[in-house]
């Protein structure tokens, strides 16, 4: 946390100093000119000036700052005699110039900056709409969900998260597609359409397991820009039947999940046989994926992830391994869980990360147990999300 705050008041700091650059190079010029002979000019300043400030400032603010330079040109060569002189008129000319490219600058960036800003709002509304924030409680379980993206500026990428209440129990997915782009958004788009759909109708997660990857193989027949590489997709896929004290799992080549107990304990949820990816089964000659049951005990906590959290390494390229870093440590909840775990990633990683995290975190409350709020931030790679607290 220490370095991040450095960093943000580094950021800061020349934040700052960008933003006053266009006035201390008109004044530099200024100062340059009136310690040098007549025969050197401080115009380069004065020329740099408007440009600096056509990316930064309003079309006004551009616009008086290239007047402030042709000013001083105009002031300087009167005060050295010079002002009718052939140079001077070239100097001046040439900051006038420049100032009007900067104000075009000015113009073209703004509105680059506001279809950025439509955009943004964009893909935020895909987000919502394609990662809906779970319920707070779902069959009587705590949820809570992360998602946080490795590339600066994004908002949702090839990780996926699902949870619903079915006639079966509570039924969930964390998944990772392979590929980038909009083909994995595609791709995730159709896991998760496919999911909603099956949960509530397929018996067992075996079938529900074929059911999605059907989807994909005929979304990637149709499709395309839905290729074999986009095509397959791990998964975790899990069951907490009514009453909360079993749950199922199939493992479709995914990190494994972990347990977390009341008391600190933690245990990797392994499937007993190793199995291919969605879209992949074919390879394995389309067997069933047997269900690993383990009991869910009250007070206990179900952790699932994307890889981003087992493929994040330090400056020594250790990767983090996350049943060793939260054995022994109790959270107060299934948010607080998610939100320490992406803040002590993030802290293993000195701040940036190389793949984007879903997080998903489900929990059975214990005796006397008060109701808990969570919220699901979106978090950009660089931010804090909120309630970091590691």
């Amino acid at each position: 946390m220490g370095r991040q705050g450095n960093g943000g008041s580094a950021d800061g700091a020349a934040r700052r100093v960008v933003r006053v650059l266009p006035f201390l190079l008109v004044f530099l010029g200024l100062v340059f000119d009136l310690l040098t002979p007549p025969s050197f000019t401080g115009s380069p300043f004065f020329t740099a000036a408007p440009l600096v400030a056509a990316p930064l400032f309003s079309l006004g603010a551009t616009a008086l700052t290239g007047m402030a330079s042709s000013a001083a040109v105009v002031g300087l060569h009167f005060y050295n005699g010079t002002g009718w002189r052939a140079e001077a008129l070239t100097e001046l000319v040439t900051v006038l110039t420049v100032s009007g490219l900067a104000l075009l600058i000015n113009q073209v960036v703004r509105r680059s900056g506001e279809r950025l800003a439509s955009a943004r709002v964009i893909a935020e509304a895909a987000q919502r709409a394609v990662l809906p924030t779970p319920a707070e409680r779902i069959g009587g379980l705590h949820v809570a969900a992360l998602y946080e993206a490795a590339q600066a500026d994004a908002f949702i990428g090839g990780d996926l998260y699902a949870v619903q209440d079915t006639p079966y129990g509570v039924r969930l997915a964390v998944g990772d597609v392979r590929g980038k782009g909009l083909g994995a958004v595609e791709a995730v788009a159709v896991v998760l359409g496919a999911f909603r759909e099956a949960a509530e109708t397929e018996p067992t997660l075996e079938g529900l397991a074929r059911r999605l990857e059907r989807a994909l193989a005929r979304e990637g027949a149709r499709r395309e820009g839905l290729d074999a590489e986009e095509g397959f997709t791990t998964c975790v896929l899990g069951e907490i039947p009514a009453g909360g004290g079993l749950l199922r799992l199939v493992n479709r080549g995914h990190p494994e999940p972990l347990l977390l107990y009341a008391d600190g304990g933690v245990a990797v949820l392994a499937p007993a046989e190793p199995a291919l990816p969605l879209g992949l089964g074919e390879l394995a000659g389309g067997g069933a994926v047997p269900t690993g049951e383990w009991p869910f005990p009250p007070g206990s906590t179900l952790l699932l992830f994307t890889d981003g959290v087992t493929e994040a390494r330090d400056r020594d390229g250790v990767f983090y391994d996350p049943a060793v870093r939260l054995r022994g440590r109790v959270f107060p909840g299934p948010d607080g869980l998610l939100s320490a775990l992406s803040s002590d990633v993030r802290r293993h990683t000195g701040g940036g990360t190389i793949d984007d995290m879903a997080l998903l975190a489900v929990g059975r409350p214990g005796e006397g147990q008060p109701e808990r709020r969570r919220t699901v931030p979106v978090v950009r790679r660089g931010d804090k999300p909120p309630g970091d607290r590691v």
